[in-house]
C-alpha cells in the first residue's frame, strides 16, 4: 500500500519525480562526487513499474477481506476527529513497527521485502523499489485489527499510506543528524541506519513516522559517525534484472526447500524426511548449505 507509488501514474507526480531526483543527483554529484548509477536507478523503475501493475489487482483481491473485518467491528468509529486521528496514528505506528520487523525476521515475508533492501545506493529513487508479492507475504494482516477496531478499511489504507508517503523523504543521504529528533522521529539519518547491511546497523529502526516503539522493544540504533554503513543486502544482488530482483528470495527459498526434502543421510543414501520427524529438527532455510549464495540480509526463520 505504498501510496507514493501512484506518482508515477500522473504526469505531474512524474515531473515532480524526475526534478526531485534530478536535484538530488546534481547536489550529490557536489557534495560526494558520486550521484546516481544510471543502472541500478533504470533496474528500480523496472521494479516500480510491475509494481504499478501488480498493485491493482492485489487491493481487488482484498476488498472482500478488508470488508468482511469491518462487518466483524467490536464497535464504529462514526467522526474522525483530533481524538481518533490520535488513536489511528498510534495503532498504525505499533503495527507498522510490527509488520516491518517481522518481515525482517519470517523469511516469507523477507522474500517481498528484501527486494526494498536490494539497492545498494541509497538515494530517493531507492524508495521506489518495492516488492511484488506483498499480498502474498501477508502484509494486508497487519491493517486487520484496525478494521475489525472499527475503523473504515479506506480509512486505515489512506493512513498506511500516509505513514510510508512520509518515509519517501527519509531516502537521502544529504541530510544529516537531526539533532533532538533522533531517537524519537524517524529521520534520514535513522532510515539510514535501518538499510545498512553491516554491524551494528542490522534489523535496526523499524518505526514508520516515530521510533518510540523501537526504543520500547529495543531495536533503535544511532547512526555512528566512526561506522559507515553498507547499503543492500548482506549478499549484494549483482543484478539489475527487475524480475531477479524482485523474485530472488523466493528464489533462494525454494532452493532451500528442495535442499531440505532432498538431503542425504550421513550414510550418503539420498531420503525424503518430514521436518521434525525421527528426531531431525527443521533448520532456519537461510542456515542451509546454500545460503551463501541466498541474498538474504541474514539467515532468516521460516
Amino acid at each position: 500500500m505504498e501510496a507514493y507509488i501512484g506518482l508515477l501514474r500522473t504526469p505531474l507526480g512524474l515531473v515532480f519525480l524526475v526534478l526531485l531526483f534530478a536535484l538530488e543527483d546534481y547536489l550529490l554529484r557536489r557534495t560526494e562526487r558520486r550521484g546516481y548509477d544510471c543502472k541500478e536507478s533504470a533496474a528500480t523503475l523496472g521494479v516500480s513499474v510491475g509494481q504499478i501493475v501488480l498493485r491493482g489487482s492485489s487491493l481487488w483481491l482484498l476488498q472482500p477481506v478488508f470488508a468482511w473485518a469491518y462487518a466483524n467491528r467490536l464497535m464504529t468509529v462514526e467522526t474522525l476527529n483530533l481524538f481518533w486521528v490520535a488513536v489511528l496514528f498510534v495503532m498504525v505506528e505499533f503495527f507498522y513497527y510490527w509488520f516491518h520487523r517481522l518481515s525482517h525476521t519470517i523469511r516469507w515475508m523477507w522474500a517481498t521485502h528484501a527486494v526494498h533492501h536490494s539497492s545498494e545506493n541509497f538515494n530517493f529513487s531507492a524508495a521506489f523499489r518495492l516488492g511484488w508479492t506483498g499480498t502474498l507475504s501477508g502484509n494486508w494482516l497487519f491493517f486487520l485489527p484496525m478494521m475489525f477496531f472499527g475503523f473504515p478499511p479506506m480509512t486505515v489504507v489512506a493512513a498506511f499510506g500516509a505513514n510510508l508517503t512520509f518515509q519517501l523523504f527519509l531516502h537521502t543521504r544529504l541530510i544529516g543528524q537531526l539533532g533532538f529528533l533522533e531517537g524519537w522521529l524517524n529521520t534520514p539519518s535513522a532510515h539510514r541506519v535501518h538499510h545498512g547491511a553491516n554491524e551494528p546497523y542490522l534489523d535496526k529502526n523499524f518505526g514508520g513516522v516515530t521510533l518510540v516503539f523501537d526504543r520500547l522493544f529495543g531495536t533503535y540504533q544511532p547512526e555512528l559517525r566512526e561506522v559507515p554503513i553498507r547499503y543492500g543486502l548482506i549478499v549484494p544482488l549483482r543484478s539489475h534484472n527487475p524480475f531477479w530482483i524482485a523474485l530472488h528470495e523466493w528464489a533462494g527459498m525454494a532452493r532451500d526447500g528442495m535442499a531440505l526434502l532432498f538431503r542425504e543421510d550421513r550414510a550418503g543414501a539420498p531420503r525424503v524426511p518430514l521436518i521434525g520427524i525421527e528426531g531431525d529438527a527443521a533448520v532456519p532455510p537461510g542456515a542451509q548449505s546454500g545460503a551463501s549464495e541466498t541474498n538474504t540480509k541474514r539467515a532468516m526463520t521460516a
